[in-house]
């Protein structure tokens, strides 16, 4: 079939903008340049692909899982069902916290990636930074079976461990970065396309979502160097809560408070025996 007939196939399924970047996706182009090409003629296996891909969007999955692919800070990843699907909102915790590790570490710096899912933020850490030493690790073993995959397709050296929180992290690091589950169970503005997809692990805490911070909060420094940052995503209404936690459990710490790029409270930053200058 020629490019032009499929998407008029797709656009009788989903929105034009879904085909577009459905297509482009599987033909490694830009979705610009589909209109360029509309004589062109596609291969049978990605034809066959699309179709498949058309099903599973026209049954409610979303792109990303679709795609089994996920463009995260420039690298894809691979993704399915049996992790989160990574968001914009994560990508700028990953870029403030690789310029604080630039800005206030040195070498031999060891970062802990916490419920590591897809393996997106330790390994665009190791990506961008490849003298960092990551661990990434997850409760969840289907987790971590997609991260190993995200490791030898991206070709990273990183430890995949499997724990519990903390509960079998054997080191200690300079660096402990987290996207825990922080969806409080009685959210009413949650999507049906999450809700009915991506893993309720990785999604839900009790405590009004704070579960998983209280939980790393209160014995997080005995896995950590004096000197060090805590870099966690959050949700954009649990900032005072968050701070209030944090008071609870640690001492003589730096804390700041980040902005996401739609100007909501996404990111916290906790530096322990580190004079920040910002």
């Amino acid at each position: 079939m020629k490019i032009e007939e499929l998407l008029c196939l797709g656009n009788k399924v989903i929105h034009k903008d879904q085909t577009k970047l459905l297509l482009s996706t599987l033909l490694n182009m830009n979705p610009l340049e589909l209109s360029l090409h509309l004589d062109e003629i596609v291969d049978s296996e990605i034809t066959t692909k699309f179709q498949e891909c058309l099903n599973s969007l026209k049954n409610g999955e979303p792109l990303q899982y679709a795609l089994k692919n996920s463009n995260f800070y420039g690298l894809d990843f691979y993704v399915d069902k049996r992790v989160l699907i990574p968001r914009f909102e994560t990508e700028e915790l990953v870029n403030n916290t690789i310029n604080y590790l630039q800005k206030y570490f040195s070498k031999n710096i060891k970062v802990l990636d916490l419920g590591t899912g897809s393996g997106c933020i330790g390994l665009t850490l190791k990506y961008l930074n490849n003298d960092l030493d990551i661990t990434l690790s997850d409760i969840s073993n289907e987790a971590l079976e997609v991260a190993h995959i995200n490791q030898e397709k991206l070709g990273l050296d990183v430890k995949i461990v499997y724990s519990d929180l903390l509960d079998n992290i054997e080191d200690k690091f300079d660096c402990l970065i987290s996207n825990p589950p922080y969806i409080s169970y009685d959210d009413k503005e949650i999507t049906d396309l999450v809700l009915n997809n991506e893993p309720h692990q990785a999604l839900f805490a009790d405590n009004d979502g704070l579960e998983y911070y209280d939980k790393i909060l209160c014995k997080c420094e005995k896995y950590l160097n004096d000197k060090y940052l805590i870099a966690f995503e959050i949700g954009y209404n649990q900032e005072e809560k968050i701070l209030n936690l944090i008071n609870k459990h640690l001492k003589d710490v730096k804390v700041l408070t980040k902005k996401d790029m739609a100007g909501l409270p996404r990111m916290v930053f906790i530096f322990k025996n580190i004079e920040i200058n910002e």
